[in-house]
């Protein structure tokens, strides 16, 4: 068994999935494949029977859709459970260059194994930064240069970041509660608070996003509004959390939503606010539990 497994959360995107195989199988540094699909209701599993029968691929239905977050802290949890002592985590729309993994170990190697997470730098289609992946060097500064090779970072995004499974085991899974969104920021800012944790800027991926811009409830179509309830909810968590710093933080962030939403949203305005106002107070009850490795039968 390979020390490496590629955990990849799939649903309903198997062209996607399919070429995010190819990818992986394509490495110079080699990882065992975990695929974990949330209950595509495509034909995901019969497309995937050629890898899953010549054992290229572990192939694992969770029987429901878990979401984004419930997705990774399954996956996680069932290679902290197969013995792995790596885990590299992305989506199934996230194609890494041929060395991106072998960069990944190439940084553990030479940082002595002292971080607590690794990430790449993300691409999108056309070749620009991806820039719903870009890192944090601070809670709330942006990675703006890729210009160091190792580069201290807070929070990353789970396209393409590698965890020590000895990391797990400490500080707990990501929360599936969280269902999507920001449950990469609140899972790297965990272990960011207790370990140095870096970019490497060697190991590329592409993320074939659909657009390359940013969740914007000011923008974005009413008929997915629904969705921002766990992005504002979820942000409480993760900024509370931070002290009298994330505090301002959040509510000067609430604020420029609000303006937006005001001044640029066409149509649904108040829709709108109702959604991240509604979402925001959520947040304030919203008291998840974190889970570890071995309570696994609460995490499937």
């Amino acid at each position: 068994m390979n020390n490496i497994a590629a955990v990849v959360v799939t649903y309903n995107r198997r062209e996607l999935l399919l070429e995010n195989i190819e990818h992986l199988l394509a490495q110079s540094r080699p990882a065992d494949i975990l695929i974990i699909d949330n209950n595509s209701t495509d034909d995901t599993c019969a497309r995937l029977q050629p890898y899953i029968l010549s054992g290229k691929i572990n192939y694992i239905n969770t029987g429901e859709n878990l979401g984004g977050a419930g997705g990774f802290s399954f996956g996680i949890n069932e290679a902290v459970r197969r013995g792995y002592e790596y885990v590299w985590v992305m989506d199934d729309d996230c194609m890494p260059t041929e060395d991106a993994l072998k960069e990944l170990m190439a940084a553990d190697e030479a940082l002595g194994g002292n971080y607590g997470f690794l990430s790449g730098k993300v691409l999108w289609k056309d070749g620009s930064v991806c820039v719903m992946n870009v890192q944090r060097r601070t809670l709330t500064r942006p990675l703006k240069k890729f210009d160091e090779k190792y580069i201290p970072v807070v929070m990353a995004s789970f396209v393409s970041l590698l965890i020590k499974t000895s990391v797990v085991r400490e500080l707990g899974l990501p929360i599936k509660e969280f269902f999507i969104w920001t449950d990469d920021w609140e899972y790297t800012r965990r272990i960011s608070r207790r370990y140095p944790c870096y970019v490497v800027s060697d190991s590329v991926v592409v993320h074939k996003s659909q657009s390359n811009i940013g969740a914007n409830i000011a923008s974005d179509s009413l008929d997915r509004l629904d969705r921002y309830t766990y992005l504002y909810r979820n942000d409480v968590y993760l900024y509370s959390r931070e002290g009298f710093k994330g505090f301002c933080y959040e509510c000067a962030r609430l604020t420029v939503h609000f303006f937006k939403i005001l001044f640029k949203a066409r149509g649904g305005r108040w829709k709108r606010i109702k959604t991240m106002f509604g979402g925001t107070k959520r947040g304030f009850r919203f008291k998840p539990q974190i889970r570890f490795p071995d309570d696994s039968h609460e995490n499937t």
